[in-house]
């Protein structure tokens, strides 16, 4: 069997944990720069605001109808989830972080286990130890958990958060109230091209022949039928290096000048290096990006970006951020006012692999300085020792002016409590 535990509408349950008094009360949690909604709150969806609804236009309704507007606040959010999963983690020694609030647990060996209570111990316990509220599906395979999750947060009352599809009746029944455009694995396109065939719910998928699942949505779509079917297919993946790493930002500003550009996406570099030696990867290319304002229409718009295969792999800063630069030098035009830019890298190999080419290689003695640049970074804050390249006062700051507190991870905003 395996679980599949889901932190109830996470960034507002997080907010809520240390301000009791918005309790009942609609929450919306805004994207970086607050530009957009991100996550809300029951009450919030109650009110009509949609996923994605941009701020600016939303303030009136906000103010109208005493929603409370907050800035995203990922330190605390990753803080509250480590939590969390480190709870998960005592009622299985199988666990797949599968996103910041989500976790699947694999419960091999519970034959005996009463699992509705053990659900529900595990609901209990995370709730009193952190404050976030979960539900928790529990099913033969990891998509029929997700289904089991999906009812237990609709119905909590009756499920008492916690469900379960221990049989043949309950997976028909709860797969017959599932749209197709909600199964875990199904995007919007497939849903389209199954909705326009007649298939509307996800057991009507499972009807499908295999042979028409495989040849429209290749093997992984047979594989996803197979295991709503409750045929385990799908098993817990283990924590892969990521494949490519970007680091891209909208600016406090419009930048008109190479040399503004140059900064920031010799500080993106940067930031895209430090990630790779976090994993040991080295990089073969990667990609520089530029655009206007698309939402100017008073000014000229361009768009732009490069792909550059590097010479060597590597995963100094030094050399990402010549490279990022250069790439950026071959996309720039002038008269423009730049919105935007970012840079990905990718292709990667691990550290340990890498070959020397004949003529042109990595500086080794990059390797020593880029440990004692992270070190250092590490233990006094970050971006303490910077490139020649990056502006030595700027200090990236989003625009958050709705920030709450940094609760669990500053030790200035620690709640003080007076008795």
């Amino acid at each position: 069997m395996f679980a599949l535990i889901d932190c109830n509408n996470f960034y507002a349950s997080c907010q809520r944990v240390f301000r009791p008094d918005l309790e009942h009360k609609p929450i919306v949690v805004l994207s970086n720069n607050d530009g957009c909604v991100i996550a809300r709150s029951n009450e919030a969806k109650a009110l009509g605001i949609p996923m994605g609804a941009v701020a600016y236009q939303y303030e009136k309704l906000f103010e109208e109808k005493g929603v409370h507007v907050f800035s995203a606040n990922f330190p605390l959010y990753g803080d509250m989830s480590q939590r969390v999963m480190s709870i998960l983690s005592a009622y299985s020694p199988e666990i797949e972080i599968y996103s910041i609030d989500e976790a699947f647990l694999k419960l091999s060996g519970f034959e005996l286990y009463n699992l509705q209570t053990y659900g529900e111990e595990m609901q209990k316990r995370v709730t009193k130890c952190t404050g976030i509220p979960i539900s928790v599906g529990i099913a033969p395979t990891k998509s029929l958990s997700k289904v089991a999750n999906k009812i237990a947060k609709k119905f909590p009352d009756k499920t008492k958060s916690v469900y379960i599809i221990d049989s043949e009746e309950k997976r028909i029944k709860a797969l017959k109230w599932l749209k197709v455009e909600d199964v875990w694995g199904i995007g919007r396109q497939h849903s389209k091209r199954l909705q326009n065939i007649g298939i509307r719910t996800a057991y009507d998928f499972t009807q499908l022949d295999d042979k028409w699942v495989k040849k429209n949505l290749a093997i992984v779509g047979l594989r996803l039928k197979q295991d709503l079917q409750g045929i385990p297919t799908l098993n817990l993946e283990e924590i892969q290096a990521k494949k490519s790493i970007a680091t891209t930002r909208s600016f406090d500003q419009n930048y008109t000048e190479l040399k503004q550009l140059e900064e920031r996406v010799s500080t993106f570099a940067v930031s895209c290096a430090e990630k790779l030696r976090n994993q040991n990867s080295c990089c073969n290319s990667l990609i520089v990006f530029i655009h206007t304002n698309p939402h100017r229409n008073d000014l000229p718009q361009y768009s732009r970006n490069i792909v550059l295969k590097l010479p060597f792999p590597t995963n100094s800063s030094i050399e990402i951020s010549r490279f990022a630069i250069e790439a950026l030098s071959k996309i720039f035009k002038e008269g423009y006012h730049y919105k935007k830019a970012g840079v990905i890298v990718q292709d990667f190999i691990d550290e340990d692999k890498v070959q020397f080419n004949i003529f042109e290689n990595s500086d080794e003695r990059h390797k020593q300085l880029m440990k004692s640049i992270d070190k250092i970074n590490t233990a006094f804050g970050q971006q303490k020792i910077r490139l020649a390249s990056q502006d030595l006062k700027r200090v990236w700051k989003m625009k958050q002016e709705r920030l709450s507190p940094f609760y669990t991870t500053k030790l200035s905003d620690i709640i003080t409590i007076k008795v």
